[in-house]
């Protein structure tokens, strides 16, 4: 995947976390739902930082793509 793809995607990942923090209260969560909407916005966070960093070269591999 070429770095604008990778960028456009990893800012689409970004603006999902965005979306879904603004769902979150303010304090320590309390219910299951809101360690639901946490997971969600570390797990959104969590891609992006693949698709902009690629740690571990899983994106840019090219004998991974078919």
């Amino acid at each position: 995947m070429d770095p604008r793809k990778r960028l456009i995607v990893g800012s689409l990942w970004i603006g999902v976390a965005a979306i879904m923090a603004t769902t979150l209260d303010l304090g320590v969560p309390s219910s299951a739902i809101d360690f639901a909407r946490l997971f969600v916005v570390a797990l959104a966070l969590f891609l992006a930082g693949v698709y902009l960093f690629d740690p571990w070269n899983v994106v840019s591999d090219p004998f991974r793509q078919g």
